[in-house]
This record gives C-alpha cells, structure tokens and sequence, in this order.
C-alpha cells in the first residue's frame, strides 16, 4: 500500500486533482479543502492519523470502521432486486482492494467481513500482495451442530469474532442463549476476541442475564426518522425496531458496543446516522463504504467525533 499520507496533502492531491475538480466534492470535502492552507489542527487525542480510536480488549480499533456487505455484493435494497448483482459486478477484486486503502489513507485500520472463500481469498491478498494493514473483525455464522466458521476465520487471521446478529436473534427466539455462550467461550479460547451482534435489543438484554461474557457486543442503532421507517421490517427496512430502548439498556453494559445499520441501509445520511450513534452510546460505528463515499465519510466521523458529543453512556471502547 502507498504511504500513508497527510490528510490534507491527501486531499489536495486526490480530491482537488481529480477528474471531477472541486465542483463535484461534498460541502464536507469542499470545506476541509478551503482549509489546507491554515495551520494543522491537532488531531485528537488518542488519533491514528486523524481518526480517532477505541479499545476492544488490547486491539485499537477506529471508531469508524467499514462494513463487508457491500464488498461481498450484498446490499439491503428494499424492494429493488438489482442492486446486489450490481455490487457484484462493481466491486471487482482491483476497486475492493482500492475502497480498502482508501480506508486505510483516511485513517480507518479496521474491517468487518464474512467468513467465506471469497472473503478469506481478498484479504489474504490485500495482506500479502497490497501491503494491507486493515485488522479483520470477523463475522460468523453458526447451527447447533456446526461452529467450523469460528476456527476458520482464526485461522485465516481474524483479530476478533462475532456470531452473526441473525443468528443470535434466532437463538434467542429459541431459548438458546447457551450456544451463544459456548461460542463466546469457543471464541476465546482460539486467542481472540470474542462478540455477540443483534437486530433485537433482547439479544444483549438475554445474554446480560444469563451472564454470558462477550468482550463486545453488536447492537443495530438508527433513528426511526427516515420516510420508510413505518413500513414493516420484513420489507429489508427496519433494523432497529426499538431504538430507545437499545439505547436505555445499552446505558446499563460496560462492555464496547459497535453500532451498525446506523444509516439503515443508506435511507440516514452518515452526518446524521453517526451523530445518532455516538451521542446516544455507541463506541465504534461500523458503516459500510463505496470507494467514493470513504473520503466524506471519514471526514464526517472526525468533525462529529471531535466537537461536542452530548453522551449519557461512558466509552467503554
């Protein structure tokens, strides 16, 4: 990968000498831009680069982190049909390898990913072949008799693994939290983190009182402010049906929370689904990224994370 470079030296070079010039850049952008020639401001504390950090266990993760969907050509379309087979065919090999060093030269230095062939054989060459750093939190799923995908992504390098949120809202349905607790133990006895995700806010509030020990948790967050938000959730719309209360429970675990589907699936735009999350607990955002979205979006996530939070919950991240 190439040097990392200054944030504003890179956006003088990558986004005002662009083929699109200045016109076509975000208000964001085009305001960070008007700003190259003032002095540095520094960065905050506890910053790679210019985006700021959290802890989960001894890992420092950026509390911007960038989703998988979207790179797996799968995305929440709603009712249009052709959208993931158009990431499929956008998100060749060469523009993922790109969208990752984008994230990389903006600061970010962490990715959630599925476990399968496809994604396994990217960030195996995006490490050995492009000179990747991205640390890789993974995704996993699991039945009652099958949990091969924990050791997998072990073994293919994953720093963190988490039980797919579908999963865990299933088994919660089921009575089951037991498997998740011997996944989490399963985890961590593989040396690495290990995570709970969730659509429903029982997920956590089940785990926290059967005393399963994540070391983090995945908890969807967004508002219900968007113009689809009505329509019921098996329409590929809703994500986090209970906001408030994710947000009063989650106020009571000391554990790090990720929040995702914080821009439920693109209808929240990020100035908004960022602020959302971070103000109301969460300690890292995972939002998936086309390759021109990184830039803006890293942008956003500093400015929000750098002025004045109106938090309740303390990091614990």
């Amino acid at each position: 990968m190439s040097k990392q470079l200054d944030r504003r030296e890179f956006l003088k070079t990558s986004l005002a000498g662009s083929a699109v010039g200045a016109l076509a850049l975000s208000l964001e952008e085009q305001a960070l831009l008007a700003q190259v020639s003032q002095p540095a401001v520094p960065a905050p504390s506890g910053s790679a680069g210019d985006m700021p950090m959290g802890r989960l266990g001894k890992l420092k993760v950026t509390r911007l982190i960038v989703g998988g969907n979207l790179t797996s050509g799968f995305a929440h379309s709603r009712d249009l049909i052709y959208v993931s087979g158009l990431l499929r065919q956008y998100f060749t090999d060469a523009k993922v390898f790109e969208t990752w060093e984008l994230c990389e030269q903006c600061g970010i230095n962490t990715a959630i990913l599925r476990v399968d062939d496809h994604v396994i054989g990217l960030i195996t060459r995006y490490w050995n072949e492009r000179g990747g750093k991205l640390q890789w939190i993974a995704q996993a799923k699991m039945t009652s008799d099958d949990v091969s995908d924990i050791k997998r992504a072990v073994d293919n390098g994953a720093a963190a693994v988490y039980i797919h949120g579908g999963v865990c809202d299933s088994f919660i349905d089921e009575g089951k939290v037991g498997l998740l607790a011997k996944a989490v133990e399963l985890i961590k006895k593989q040396g690495v983190l290990a995570g709970i995700a969730g659509h429903k806010v029982e997920v956590p509030i089940t785990c926290e009182k059967a005393g399963v020990d994540p070391d983090f948790y995945m908890k969807t967050l967004h508002s219900l402010t968007y113009w689809s938000a009505n329509r019921k959730p098996e329409n590929d719309n809703v994500w986090c049906l209970t906001p408030d209360q994710t947000i009063e429970f989650m106020r009571t675990v000391k554990k790090p929370w990720i929040a995702y589907k914080v821009m439920a699936a693109g209808a929240i735009h990020p100035r908004d689904g960022f602020k959302y999350a971070f103000e109301n607990g969460a300690d890292l955002v995972c939002a998936g990224m086309f390759d021109f979205q990184v830039r803006e979006d890293a942008i956003i996530a500093r400015n929000i994370l750098g002025g004045n939070l109106s938090r309740r919950r303390p990091w614990c991240a």
